[in-house]
């Protein structure tokens, strides 16, 4: 249950969010370098909002920037000193901090687990561990799901490669401490062999960076089919909502809702080019009341004083924002009324909120915990607030009802105990009619549950880490 881009009915809203946080194009200029004919520099194209290649009698460099609300894109072109800078050999790096996967080397559509050794800052959130694709992408969410292509990724060039058609093929990564590095390395398009090889890199940097360096593109990115697998150079997160699914009441369905997305165009994609990304400021950076709601960022910052956590509510922790009810929280009070509430809290002896007995799931247990038979993948950005707000307002509290309390624990407790006299009952008269009758019944087997995959082609496998060495060929599991 996917929609395109453009074609949700939040599309308009998206227009209007856009807007009003300040996307915009913008082009700085460094000058002061000598003279130097045919220079060639980027440009915008002031009638179509396009971007442009001119040549002019100089040396100076225009580099486009981008403002995408969440990071500062920069595209640098073949002739850029930068590009040359931002590209990391691996092949000259420490072999210990080297690794070739052996399976993702040598396979098709397959995935595959990493931990990183720093927390890195996605979106302002901290991540430790990330999923690396053959695909010619890192995947950054929490939760693996069949839509794996669609959000929570970071894409140099998302393609359908397969690096199990030649022994030069691999995916590596390397790590030092400070940068994380996963190159594809001499990939070829599935079907699309005679075209040549693809060689290009991603590298995440502690403070938040990251760039995209391409070495090697033998053809025009905008002519590799897109119809078997997407094909699409940028960023993406995304928020996960857990709903009752409707056919099954008892299980949980998993939406997830695309809040940003930074596309690159692609024509721009050239061997030896590169784009660095630079994080902007977010409201999760803030950890207090005052700074949150005083900061001056694009977004609309709020501070929720049950969670302790400044946000816009369009975020990772979406869910936790609306089951808490931290919109209406915030709505008409100010940090010295939540001072005050804590302070006559803390003079009752007690940290009791109207919350805890409701709500007693930590964050991340929102994301994993709960059985999942469905997932949907909704692609229109901060699409469904309405619906969202809806599907997880909080529960409402009933008049205490003590007589009935006291009732069901007594219920509770008879039940247990002649529970337990029939079992030292049945234990004890092992020939006893209710033993017999226990003993014919009792189930050969236990049911097991089984995932159901809905789809019928292909998708992404997730496998383990293994190898430093790229082995023989190994046939791709078709899900």
């Amino acid at each position: 249950m996917c929609q395109g881009p453009g074609r949700g009915p939040g599309w308009d809203a998206w227009n209007a969010e856009r807007r009003m946080l300040g996307w915009r194009r913008r082009v700085r200029e460094s000058t002061g370098r000598a003279p130097e004919p045919n220079r060639k520099r980027l440009s915008q194209d002031q009638g179509g909002g396009t971007l442009a290649i001119d040549t002019f009698p100089d040396n100076e460099t225009k580099i486009v920037e981008d403002n995408h609300s969440y990071y500062i894109s920069r595209m640098y072109g073949p002739n850029e000193p930068r590009t040359r800078e931002l590209w990391v050999d691996v092949a000259e790096a420490n072999r210990s901090q080297v690794t070739v996967h052996g399976i993702l080397s040598n396979t098709h559509r397959q995935a595959s687990r990493v931990v990183l050794s720093f927390d890195f800052p996605f979106y302002g959130h901290h991540l430790r561990q990330i999923t690396i694709a053959t695909g010619g992408f890192i995947f950054m969410g929490d939760v693996i799901h069949r839509m794996l292509t669609a959000t929570q990724y970071v894409a140099p060039l998302m393609a359908n490669f397969n690096p199990g058609y030649s022994p030069n093929s691999t995916v590596t990564y390397f790590d030092n401490g400070t940068v994380f590095v996963v190159q594809w390395d001499h990939v070829y398009l599935q079907g699309h062999e005679n075209t040549g090889s693809f060689t290009f890199q991603a590298a995440l940097h502690i403070d938040g960076r990251i760039v995209f360096g391409y070495k090697e593109i033998p053809m025009s990115v905008l002519d590799i089919n897109s119809t078997q697998h997407p094909v699409k150079a940028g960023l993406s997160d995304a928020f996960m909502i857990l709903s009752p699914a409707p056919d099954m009441p008892e299980s949980r369905r998993r939406t997830i809702y695309e809040y940003h997305r930074i596309e690159l165009d692609t024509s721009k994609v050239t061997s030896t080019s590169a784009v660095e990304f630079t994080p902007l400021p977010t409201c999760l950076q803030h950890q207090s009341c005052e700074v949150c709601v005083s900061s001056d960022l694009t977004f609309n910052c709020s501070w929720c004083h049950v969670l302790q956590r400044c946000s816009s509510g369009f975020d990772r922790y979406r869910e936790e924002w609306l089951a808490y009810g931290c919109a209406r929280e915030a709505e008409g009070r100010t940090c010295e009324d939540f001072q005050e509430e804590e302070h006559y809290a803390s003079s009752l002896g007690t940290s009791f909120t109207p919350f805890d007995e409701e709500f007693t799931t930590s964050a991340s247990s929102f994301f994993t915990d709960h059985l999942t038979t469905e997932d949907d993948t909704k692609l229109n950005p901060y699409g469904g607030r309405d619906d969202l707000q809806d599907n997880l307002s909080p529960k409402k509290k009933g008049p205490p009802v003590h007589a009935g309390v006291i009732v069901g624990i007594v219920l509770a407790v008879l039940l247990v105990v002649v529970i337990i006299l029939a079992g030292i009952y049945i234990n004890t008269h092992p020939t006893s009619n209710a033993a017999l009758f226990f003993i014919e019944r009792r189930p050969h087997h236990w049911p097991a549950m089984k995932f159901r995959n809905r789809t019928s082609h292909g998708t992404y496998t997730e496998v383990e880490p293994s190898g430093q060495e790229k082995e023989g060929f190994m046939e791709a599991e078709q899900c």
